[in-house]
């Protein structure tokens, strides 16, 4: 019971080998790929779609920033009046306190001279 066939040598076994290492790197080579007819226009929607929405932000930023000067500038104006409506108020203090002093002067010279005039009559 002997085996007819021969028993391969060195040669086919290296020459299997080969084949074998062969056939494993073929699988690591890049393959040919289809080409899909619908990508170029797959990737223009996708560009304007990304273009539009860099116009969005852009135009909410630009939006953001007008807003944000108008309030600086609202702030500024706010607190110009208020600054402007204490300098009234402070001037209007002032003249009211001039007024006053000049009130109670009267009311004393007044209040002198009905003094002097009762001594004088109480003398006669």
């Amino acid at each position: 019971m002997r085996d007819t066939k021969v028993l391969p040598g060195f040669a086919d076994r290296q020459k299997t080998a080969d084949e074998a290492k062969k056939a494993l790197l073929a699988k690591f080579k890049p393959k040919v790929a289809v080409i899909d007819p619908d990508h170029e226009k797959r990737e223009l929607i996708r560009a304007q779609e990304k273009e539009a929405i860099r116009k969005a932000h852009a135009e909410a930023k630009e939006a953001a920033r007008l807003a944000l000067l108008e309030a600086e500038e609202a702030a500024r104006i706010a607190a110009e009046e208020a600054e402007e409506a204490a300098r009234v108020a402070a001037l209007e203090a002032e003249q009211t306190t001039d007024e006053q002093k000049r009130k109670e002067r009267k009311e004393r010279k007044a209040q002198i001279k009905a003094d002097a005039r009762a001594r004088k009559e109480m003398r006669r």
